[in-house]
Order: C-alpha cells, then structure tokens, then sequence
C-alpha cells in the first residue's frame, strides 16, 4: 500500500499544521496506518509556541516533493558482505530470484556492486586449461563454500592468493608438481591417499582438502597439527570439490567498486543519466550513513512513486507544496474557496464553510466515535482560536464555537484566556525580519489570469508595522518580481480592535485602481477586515475582475 503524506500549504499557518498532525492520528485510530504528517514550511512563533507547550513533535519537514529516488526505488535491496565467497552470493541470487546484489562491509556500509556476470567473468578468467589454477581465498572461506568441517586449521580467516593442485596423477607426478610450486602458498585436493597427504604434510602445503568425507589418519591429523597446516575434510567428491573451490573467492575481489552509489534525496532529473550510463542500468541507492537501503534501476524511472498525498487547508495547487503534480491527490479536507485541484480518480474531499480545518478534522473524530486525547484536543483547539482570532472572526461559525467548547471541556483550558495565550505568541514582530514575516503566512491565488500572493499577521497594534513600512514594501516587491504578480499584500490584523492594514506592492496601473481608504502610500485601511479568506478574497477577486475589464 501506497504511503500518503498529509500536508498542509506551503507556508502554514497553526490551522494548517495540527490539523496534519490530528488527521494522521485520526487515520491510524481507523486503522489507516500508512498516513503520515508532513509540513512544507517552518513553524511559525505561533504553532512553535503551541507544539511545545503540549510537548507533541510537529509534522516532519519536507520542503518539497520534486520527484526524488527515494519515492520510486525498490526498497530493502538484499546486500552481500565484501567478505562472504562469491557462491554465497551466488546462492542470494538464486534464492531471492536476483542477479545483481549490492556489496557492503562489516559495518554495512556500500562498497560495490556484485552481478552473475561479474561472477561468470571471474571464473572464466580463473581458468586455465594449460596451467594450475590460481584462486584468491582462505581456509574458511573453503570450508563455508564446501559445506566441509576443520580436521585441523591454521589462520583460517588468512585470504591470500593460493595455487590449486588436483592430487590425480602418480604419487611420482604429483610429488615434482608439488615441489614446484611451493614458493608460493598450495592448496592441494586429494581423496584417502595417505601418502599423498603425508607428502604434502612434510613439505608444508598450506591447505590441505581431502575430499569425499575420508577422515584421515590420527597420525595424518596431530602431524597438521604439529606443523600449522590447515586440513578440510570435504563431503563432496573430489571432481564436485575442485570445481566449487573456484566460488571460494572472497566477494570483494569480483565486484565492481567503482559504481557511485545514489542517495535517497537525489532528484530524480539529476541521476536518470547515471542510471542509463551504467553498466547493468540500475544503481544502489545509500542513506546519509552511506548504508544500502534500495536499488534505482531503468524500470524504476517509469514506475508510478510510492506516495499519494493528502492535502489540509488548502486544496489550490499554487498553495501547496512544490513538486505535487508529480503525486495522485488522495483526500483534500479544507474550508477554503475550491480552486483548480485537478485528480486522476474520485477522491475524498470535504470542504466545509466553517472557521477552520481544525474544527472539520475534530467532528471527524466525534462523527467517527473516536476519543480525541488531551493532547490532540489542545492543538485542535489552538487551530480554531487562531483561525477565528478567538472566535471573533467574520469566519466563525456556530459549529466553530461548539466544537471549541467540546475542546475547552477535554483540555480544561478556558477559550477567551488561551485564546490570547497563543494569539499574543504568534503577534511578536520585533526581532524578526520582514521576509519572515511576510513568508511565514503567505498564499499565491489566482483570478482572472492573474496571479497575487496576500500574506496575513495577528499584531497588537499596527505601529510597529507602519515604523518598517519601508521594509514590508520592498519585501513585498521581492516577492512580487519573484513570481510575476500582480501584486502582493501583507495584511496585518491588528487583534486589538479588529481592523486590518494591508501594505501593497504591484503594478502601477492596479496601484491607481485600488480604492481602499488610504493611510500612507501603499499602506490601506480595512476596517473589520479580519479575514482573508471570506472578506478580503472575495473582495479583490471582485476587483481584479473589474481590473481586467476596465
């Protein structure tokens, strides 16, 4: 099942992230358990205010959803240790129906890539008719490949470059073979011929593989013992065993080790031609401690992502978090105006003309007979306060101010005093800058092919606005160059009297058709305009329409 992250707009607002935060929790009280709260933007001074005084973690932070590997690899890659033997591998593939296998070390960490081809190379280059084979092994690695057991063993985990001699000739032959090769480090394979094995013994070969489980004599045995040579006794026969000792080889020394490995957070855009360029078109995808957590391959680049996403308080793209096109919407639950949100499929969408997206998400609790806990009851009633301005908002509804006192009743918090509680932690304008405080409640609209962007602030008082005039309008032309609007507001609504200033940067010729009252040049009187949604939206949507046909 597809995992489906619920998120808020882009620059939330309270509202916008505990109703995240109370759906994923409503979803996995009815067994949903694949939702999961997310967030576009950072808290504000108000929300961080309210998850800290409940002690509840906010929504993770995800800044976008451009397609990245995470969202489309195959997760859970099998993985093979740079230490294991390549028939280990081999049997990895086999049982899990795969032909490539990503390499890590002891500690899990990537180090190559491992393919059947890589292995069928190996071997084939390993052998030669014309000469003794060379095999690079240890004496355990031996042991673990034949499935055989230690008759004695020295340095077992020693690996080293070794020349392999089948014992098959006369005792004659096989003596000046032995003898030719023992300035380098022997493995010889032979059946129950106690002479041979005691040859092999006096001269110091280093492994010795009896093969078809023929235990060899007490004295064959304390004599390997006594000298430091490792004895394998083998159940398989002696053509069976020659020819599985080739797979003996640690894997490290056939993977390719060379091939970078992707990072969960790379873009999707960016990797595709690392992809395609390498040599099996697929790569292992790593997390930040370089451990293996999936392979991205060709077919991964054409498969649907492994997300949906679910949006709260907003349901207009131009809100909602970068990169969402890319993602089936799954549910929508807002009481805004219905923008363009187009969906492949029929969904959930409730949209309700209430105060806030906290009050839709705690009847669902209620609907449903879901208790909603303490905790939760407080961030629910945190996202009321704050988007009704303590009930008082032209918005608020007679459903808002029943839910709130079903809230108020859970938590055993009084609405008028928590109310000013968390308005007065969101109203702090003074250290900070004009960006944040325009970025941080910001919404992009459009209407009749135009585009806008209002962002909103609960002050106690308008001065200190009206002294950083200056400031809020060149952030405001900022933010109005940066997305080719027509113009961008800051509305500041000052909880005090219930009135509202609206500072304005836009083109000069909408500058002149704006018919507010006047406080200062770009600075507009709004009186009992509290909120965005229901009084000022409808409003300049009127006035643009106008606009264009004048």
């Amino acid at each position: 099942m597809k995992r489906i992250l619920i998120f808020g707009h882009k620059n939330p607002d309270t509202d916008s992230i505990v109703s995240s935060t109370a759906l994923e929790l409503l979803k996995k009280k009815m067994g949903f358990e694949h939702y999961s709260a997310c967030r576009a933007g950072h808290l504000n001074p108000q929300t961080d205010y309210i998850y800290k005084k409940f002690g509840i973690s906010p929504p993770l932070f995800i800044p976008d959803l451009l397609p990245k590997v995470e969202y489309f690899m195959h997760k859970g890659a099998i993985t093979t240790g740079e230490n294991e033997s390549i028939w280990n591998a081999v049997s990895k593939m086999r049982d899990k129906k795969v032909n490539v296998l990503p390499v890590v070390d002891k500690s899990g960490l990537y180090k190559g890539l491992i393919s059947s081809d890589l292995i069928f190379k190996s071997i084939f280059d390993n052998f030669d008719p014309m000469h003794h084979l060379s095999l690079f092994t240890s004496a355990k690695l031996l042991k673990e490949t034949l499935k055989a057991s230690f008759l004695s063993e020295h340095n077992p985990d020693r690996q080293r470059e070794f020349k392999i001699i089948l014992a098959s000739t006369s005792f004659s032959s096989f003596s000046n073979t032995l003898k030719s090769h023992l300035s380098q480090p022997v493995i010889v394979v032979t059946g129950d011929r106690e002479d041979i094995q005691l040859f092999c013994l006096e001269n110091k070969a280093d492994i010795l593989i009896i093969t078809g489980s023929r235990t060899p004599s007490p004295k064959v045995i304390e004599l390997a013992k006594k000298i430091g040579t490792t004895i394998i006794l083998s159940p398989l026969n002696t053509s069976s065993t020659s020819m599985l000792i080739m797979y003996s080889v640690p894997v490290f020394k056939v993977a390719n080790t060379s091939l970078k490995a992707l990072q969960a957070k790379d873009l999707l855009a960016n990797v595709k031609k690392e992809i395609l360029s390498s040599p099996l078109r697929l790569l292992p995808v790593v997390d930040d401690e370089n451990k293996v957590i999936g392979i991205m391959s060709e077919i991964d680049l054409h498969n649907e992502p492994d997300l949906e996403v679910a949006l709260v308080d907003h349901n207009e793209l131009s809100q909602a978090v970068d990169g969402i096109e890319n993602y089936t919407i799954a549910e929508i639950i807002d009481h805004h105006r219905i923008g363009p949100a187009p969906t492949k499929s029929p969904i959930t969408f409730i949209n309700m003309p209430l105060g806030s997206t906290s009050t839709i998400i705690s009847r669902l609790f209620i609907e449903n007979k879901i208790e909603i806990p303490v905790k939760i009851a407080g961030l629910l009633l945190s996202g009321i306060l704050s988007d009704t301005l303590i009930l008082k908002s032209a918005t608020t509804t007679k459903t808002d101010v029943e839910i709130a006192n079903i809230l108020s009743k859970i938590t055993g918090l009084e609405i008028q005093s928590f109310g000013e509680e968390i308005i007065k932690a969101g109203s702090r304008i003074k250290d900070r800058t004009a960006l944040q405080i325009i970025a941080q409640d910001l919404k992009e609209y459009s209407e009749a092919g135009e585009t806008f962007t209002v962002s909103q602030i609960e002050v106690d008082g308008t001065q200190e606005i009206l002294r950083r005039k200056e400031e809020f309008i060149a952030q405001l032309e900022e933010q109005k160059k940066e997305r080719k609007a027509l113009f961008s507001a800051l509305l500041a609504t000052d909880i005090s009297n219930l009135n509202s200033l609206m500072l304005v940067a836009g083109e000069k010729k909408f500058m002149d058709f704006l018919h507010f009252p006047k406080v200062e040049e770009q600075v507009y009187f709004l009186k009992d305009i509290v909120s965005r949604k229901k009084q000022l939206i409808p409003i300049i949507g009127e006035l643009i329409g106008e606009f264009e046909n004048y």
